[in-house]
């Protein structure tokens, strides 16, 4: 059997990592966060590239692609910590507007002329929504106040908590990266730290639970695609172990970087602040801890490895 991500979805994946890392390094991050956390010229240009219309039916103006494709985009999204709602509106809301049946504004959606975000109850706010503002621990996000009518349909939580694992995911591949490199140019006693036998262990620590996290995310992504009735038990192991990981990343980056890596003037915070909003959105670590516990050791769903790919 072949379980490998085929080689055009990765192409594609390729092609925006290389956009996004010329138009959305840390010194936009920067300007956006000193004066205003949105700029009309990152959206045109997600527009030009089709990332709006990703998921979006053919016979709508859209590329027609599938959740796991919006998962690999939802995580380059969080490498650059991307400030645009992209991953809400347009790997979120699409395809649960599409299972709804309410097509009628998926065309604009994919023109990047609507951009609609999820409300949904179990989060007590809505990101670039348009009802009263609220304090975020992500200064590049847009928090209102949950409307009155937010959803509760479990697929939209499902849809939620399946992108922001896989934008985890990305965060914490960025944030062990900037950990790695600046291990390289960080000396102590004459050399670079990253000869360090216990730095390398704790970098090597962030690299195997990302090596755990990334199958789950897929895995999850595939489930939903296929409209498994175990679907939201992979989504929330998903939101979990990338959680984990994007945690343990983001506090093994600090350590590398000393006391340094607490302070604004390191770029690091921008995705320590995203992975620490993430973690909590679309239901707490507790939440899909719960959900995986009534599957597995309610006897929902077998497990052992018979039951693999089962």
């Amino acid at each position: 059997m072949e379980f490998l991500i085929a080689p055009e979805r990765l192409e594609l994946a390729d092609a925006v990592r290389t956009y996004l890392a010329g138009t959305h390094g840390a010194e936009v991050l920067r300007r956006l966060d000193a004066d205003g956390n949105r700029d009309p010229a990152i959206w045109a240009g997600l527009v030009e590239m089709g990332l709006p219309g990703l998921l979006v039916p053919e016979d709508h103006g859209g590329l027609g692609l599938r959740l796991l494709d919006g998962a690999l985009i939802a995580r380059e999204a969080g490498r650059v910590c991307l400030a645009e709602p992209l991953v809400d509106s347009a790997l979120v809301m699409v395809p649960w507007l599409a299972a709804r049946g309410e097509t009628e504004r998926l065309a604009a959606i994919a023109t990047g002329e609507y951009r609609p975000t999820p409300a949904h109850a179990i989060n007590g706010w809505q990101a670039d929504g348009d009802g009263p503002s609220m304090a975020g621990v992500d200064p590049l996000r847009n928090l209102a106040a949950l409307p009155a009518d937010a959803s509760d349909d479990p697929l939209l939580l499902d849809l939620g908590a399946l992108m922001s694992a896989a934008e985890l995911v990305g965060l914490a591949e960025a944030m062990l990266d900037q950990a790695v490199e600046y291990s390289k140019i960080r000396e102590q006693f004459g050399q670079p730290i990253g000869g360090f036998q216990a730095i390398k262990h704790k970098l090597a620590d962030v690299a195997v639970a990302l090596e755990f996290a990334r199958p789950v995310v897929w895995r999850a992504a595939q489930a939903l695609d296929d409209g498994l009735a175990s679907a939201s038990l992979h989504v929330s192991h998903a939101k979990l172990v990338a959680a984990d990981a994007s945690y343990l990343a983001g506090e093994s980056a600090i350590q590398v970087h000393g006391a340094m890596g607490y302070t604004y003037e390191v770029d690091l915070h921008f995705w320590m602040k995203r992975a620490w909003a993430l973690g909590g959105a679309w239901g707490s670590r507790g939440f899909h801890m719960r959900r995986v516990d009534a599957a597995v050791i309610g006897g929902g769903h077998a497990i052992g490895p018979e039951q693999t790919f089962a």
